[in-house]
């Protein structure tokens, strides 16, 4: 039984370098201790109950450290600042093909649903990537 302890681990370790968060290491360590327990004690009764005794304990022992690594915020950056400004259009945008937009004296690459015309007034809803996600604005006159 300690094999199949020991091939457990490994999975979980494995699916856990391929996640983004934490998701299975408190099973990981479950299966780690279990492996040690089999070890000594032959009886798969005792192998699981240390497995989910071990995991649920990690887990309660982590739990503030991984609340605050998963409640990060992502620190804003200057980029940030041009989202919800207005900006004007200085190459057409169409669905298929990015245009240009300039805004606060930069000019950015733009992306939109829509067809937007030269000259016309943008917002500026998101950054993705190194592109400006913006809409047409309606010009009060």
């Amino acid at each position: 039984m300690s094999s199949i302890w020991l091939i457990v681990f490994i999975a979980l370790v494995l699916l856990e370098l391929m996640t983004v968060g934490l998701v299975s290491i408190w099973f990981a360590i479950g299966a780690l201790a279990s492996f040690v327990v089999s070890l000594v004690i032959d009886n798969p009764t005792v192998q699981i109950a240390v497995f989910v005794g071990v995991s649920f304990v990690s887990l309660l022992l982590t739990r503030k450290f991984v609340k605050k690594i998963r409640d990060k915020k992502p620190e804003a950056t200057n980029l940030d600042q041009v989202i919800g400004q207005i900006g004007v259009v200085t190459e057409e945008i169409t669905k298929l093909n990015p245009g240009e937009v300039k805004v606060s004296g930069k000019r950015w690459t733009a992306i939109s649903n829509q067809k937007i015309a030269v000259g016309k007034k943008v917002e500026i809803l998101s950054i993705e990537g190194v592109k400006l996600s913006v809409k047409e604005v309606e010009e009060v006159e």
